[in-house]
């Protein structure tokens, strides 16, 4: 499938599965040398091929791409594996996230994809400085992880492995929320 069609609808995914609100996430895919990423304020229901901002590795992010951009950037300077950047906000991944602990899955599927997901703690105000970095830095040795209180980042070599990172980890945090609610410890 043509990268650009493969995003929109890995990010309409995104969006019809509660993984993201109407306007909210963002989603790259590396092609060569360049990457397509959403534009800043994209709609997942009415995105469309022609209204993604085209980067470049060797040259600043572009007026109009998302505000993630930068952070994309940075892990595909820093992982050449890394051919997708998907960026949600899985309800219960950043529900049982949200004291600031690394998250331990405490299911079968959830521990064999993830030891743990290390969860950062960058203030709010300080986000567009430090969240390039401090994420880039993570997704080379972790295939996801969530910034406290506002979302989860996780890497592939192409968009659908990036997709499952991304829905295995909000699979297992709705079992731990489910289990606490349920008044159960799953050890």
């Amino acid at each position: 499938m043509e990268p650009r069609l493969d995003l929109i609808r890995h990010y309409r995914w995104l969006r019809r599965y509660g993984l993201n609100d109407s306007h909210s996430g963002n989603l790259s895919v590396r092609y060569g040398t360049d990457y397509w990423i959403t534009p800043t304020g994209a709609g997942a229901d009415t995105l469309e091929a022609d209204a993604l901002v085209r980067c470049r590795l060797d040259n600043p992010t572009p007026q109009g791409a998302s505000l993630d951009a930068p952070l994309h950037h940075q892990v595909y300077l820093k992982n050449p594996d890394a051919g997708a950047v998907m960026h949600s906000h899985g309800p219960y991944s950043v529900a049982v996230t949200l004291n600031g602990e690394d998250f331990v899955p405490p299911d079968f599927e959830g521990q064999y994809y993830f030891a743990r997901v290390p969860v950062l703690d960058i203030a709010y105000t300080a986000y567009v400085d430090q969240a390039p970095g401090a994420v880039s830095d993570t997704l080379c040795e972790y295939p996801v992880v969530v910034v406290r209180g506002h979302g989860v980042y996780a890497w592939g070599e192409d968009l659908n492995l990036a997709y499952k990172w991304t829905c295995s980890f909000e699979s297992s945090a709705r079992i731990a929320f489910l289990a606490r609610l349920a008044g159960t410890r799953p050890d």
